[in-house]
């Protein structure tokens, strides 16, 4: 069952969906200070963080980046905040050359359940 108010808080968020959309390259989210805000505070974490260090430039092949800007929204529509998020473009690399092995700390349920009945069984 659909409510009024619940039929307000889908059109209102259908009219800021339309009516405020995220920039699509830099350049555009550059003149806007809202933008230039959410980027900086990406950055400034990604720096706190020690996300990456600065190397000196070799023969390698140097993976590129770019910003995807995301507006996020509140439950009745209205704007939340603006993100920004720095992205590696990492389909660039070559397994072999740019990189030796792939690690993805992703633990699956059936790993789990088998750890649990281990300990279980050996108390």
């Amino acid at each position: 069952m659909i409510t009024r108010a619940k039929t307000r808080a889908l059109h209102n968020s259908n009219i800021a969906t339309i009516s405020t959309s995220p920039p699509t390259c830099f350049s555009t989210a550059n003149k806007d200070t809202q933008w230039r805000s959410a980027m900086e505070n990406e950055f400034n974490a990604l720096i706190q963080n020690n996300t990456w260090s600065l190397v000196p430039r070799s023969s390698q092949n140097i993976v590129g980046c770019k910003w995807v800007f995301k507006i996020k929204q509140r439950v009745d529509g209205s704007i939340e905040r603006h993100k920004a998020r720095l992205v590696a473009k990492g389909f660039h690399q070559q397994e072999g050359i740019d990189y030796l092995e792939t690690f993805s700390p992703v633990v699956k349920h059936t790993t789990i359940r088998t750890i649990l009945s281990l300990v279980v069984t050996r108390q």
